[in-house]
């Protein structure tokens, strides 16, 4: 899908701009055209990239058939830039990542992307509503997208933070397979994030401090502010890392505690029941048929009485035992 808005002096001209008037829109000063290739054909983009735009074929090559990390190239009349948007799902706990591919010119803003980015459709909306934006330029729109990225980025990381939270609550209550898994996968998010922030913070440090022509100085100042969110953000993942590691720690001393108590819970009936089978054992418990009568003294009613009596008192006496000692 191909999409365009023309802003001439910050007013907006049209949103059914013809592709085949590109090129007439590009030449005018006082005009600013955002067009966006939403899951368009490479076929059909690249044509559109190269014959209108006079984009570089590597740079073309880039935004339509590889895959990068957030990077900005400059070439000297605009600007290749790649930013990712990132989606968690609270479900399966996975973070995934969208690119979008950016040209930026001195009067032109041209965005390529795969998958639906919600941070670019709201800033389509807000040049929609607002002239102010347009009106400062493509470089400030780009700030535009940029921010609401940001935003989106500070929803996911707060997400992943209940995410974690919850998981370690369920490591206390009900530790299970289910849990360690999830712990795992937390794990590798927090570890895609923290890839995908630690480049595109730098990104963001490129557009705030160096010299690009494309770039007006006083909108940089807006890009710095960008950088101060992926600063701060890339310093969160840091602590949600080290925190889901902290996770799979408490979920093992959970588990060897409650294997620690079923041991000792175990040791404690053997322990208890092992004098009753060492005197049952050792009688024979012949108290109703006697097999010799001169081993009479050992199976009458008084040697059956006292019989129970250590059956029931040696147990018990153990119990108490253990009891005053704190084994139980």
């Amino acid at each position: 899908m191909i999409r365009c808005l023309l802003f001439e002096n910050g007013a907006l001209v049209t949103q059914t701009l013809p592709v085949e008037n590109f090129a007439a829109a590009l030449q005018s000063s006082n005009t600013l055209i955002w067009v966006d290739l939403a899951a368009e054909d490479p076929t059909s983009a690249e044509k559109i990239l190269r014959d209108i735009f006079a984009f570089h074929p590597l740079a073309i090559d880039d935004a339509l058939h590889e895959t990068h990390v957030p990077k900005v190239d400059d070439w000297d009349t605009y600007l290749y830039i790649v930013l990712h948007e990132i989606n968690f799902n609270s479900e399966s706990a996975e973070l995934e990542t969208n690119e979008l591919d950016v040209f930026l010119g001195a009067n032109y803003l041209v965005t390529y992307h795969d998958l639906d980015i919600q941070g670019l459709n709201r800033a389509w909306n807000i040049c929609l509503k607002d002239d102010r934006h347009p009106r400062r330029g493509a470089d400030h729109i780009l700030y535009l997208i940029s921010d609401e990225l940001a935003t989106d980025y500070m929803s996911t990381v707060d997400a992943m933070d209940e995410e974690i939270e919850r998981v370690e609550n369920q490591v206390f209550n009900k530790p299970s397979s289910d849990v360690v898994q999830k712990v795992f996968t937390l794990k590798r998010s927090t570890l895609h994030l923290r890839r995908s922030l630690s480049p595109l913070r730098e990104v963001y440090n490129k557009l705030a401090r160096d010299d690009y022509a494309v770039i007006d100085e006083r909108d940089q100042i807006y890009f710095r502010d960008v950088y101060d969110h992926m600063v701060r953000l890339h310093d969160v993942s840091e602590s949600l890392r080290d925190v889901a590691s902290g996770v799979l720690d408490t979920y093992l001393s959970v588990i060897n505690n409650r294997m620690n108590e079923v041991m000792k819970t175990l040791t404690v009936i053997t322990s208890l029941f092992m004098p009753i089978s060492f005197i049952a054992g050792f009688f024979g418990m012949n108290y109703f048929q006697p097999v010799h009568d001169s081993l009479g003294i050992w199976t009458d009613l008084p040697s059956f009485g006292l019989s129970m009596i250590i059956f029931i008192g040696t147990p018990l006496g153990m119990f108490l035992w253990m009891k005053k000692r704190s084994w139980i």
